[in-house]
């Protein structure tokens, strides 16, 4: 089963005394480190609000820290993570990370063009995963040309979409509601349309909930919330 994190250090810094910049950085740092020693297979940097240059600096610490612990394995190199950015394939290849995570929204980048800007720079070939929301997204995304074939597709929400809202006179972050899931039934439509495309399962995802999404023909899970 491949479990693919997504970062949101707001969120996870959610205390009025973690709100600072620096200490943000340094829990999501923390975070990737238990994450990777944990095994995980990916982790999404998604950081919308930070500009290009913090983004590329948080990217940079947090592959050199990735990078460095894969060696420093007394039994010999370990798997790590692969590190993907959210959007940003400039800052993705800039920092040569793993891979670029993009929606299936008409005009955004597709993943051919991102193989072709990591080949540009003699990178080897990225991991492109898409979030998708619909079957027509699903089936665009899997009958396009095997080249224009993402690596994975992330579908959701399964069970619900929440985000994270500050409550007034609250310390801490809070989870709202925003919208239902699409559910199993719709989760076991996605991953035959997409196939061979391997679907993630994203949006209320929790320890209770992943066999079921693996019952349902999904190859993994992607959540914020399950992996904080």
């Amino acid at each position: 089963m491949l479990r693919y994190a997504i970062t949101d250090r707001i969120r996870l810094a959610a205390e009025a005394s973690e709100q600072a910049e620096p200490a943000r950085q340094s829990a999501l740092l923390d975070q990737v480190a238990r994450l990777a020693a944990d095994g995980i297979d990916f982790i999404q940097l998604r950081e919308k609000d930070l500009s290009t240059t913090a983004l590329a600096g948080l990217t940079r610490r947090l592959l050199a820290g990735l990078r460095s612990e894969s060696n420093d394995s007394t039994n010999g190199p370990l798997t790590r993570p692969r590190l993907l950015i959210n959007s940003r394939a400039d800052i993705a290849v800039a920092t040569r990370a793993d891979g670029v995570h993009i929606t299936s929204a008409p005009g955004a980048l597709t993943p051919a063009q991102v193989r072709a800007l990591y080949a540009s720079a003699g990178l080897a070939d990225p991991i492109v995963s898409v979030s998708c929301h619909t079957l027509d997204e699903i089936t665009r995304a899997a009958s396009a040309n095997p080249a224009d074939r993402p690596t994975h597709i992330l579908f959701g929400p399964v069970f619900e979409k929440v985000v994270a809202e500050a409550r007034p006179n609250q310390k801490s972050i809070a989870d709202k509601k925003i919208a239902a899931g699409a559910g199993l039934d719709l989760l076991r439509a996605a991953c035959l349309a997409a196939a061979p495309v391997p679907v993630l399962a994203l949006g209320g995802i929790s320890k209770e909930n992943t066999a079921a999404c693996i019952a349902a023909g999904a190859a993994g899970v992607a959540a914020i919330r399950l992996f904080l």
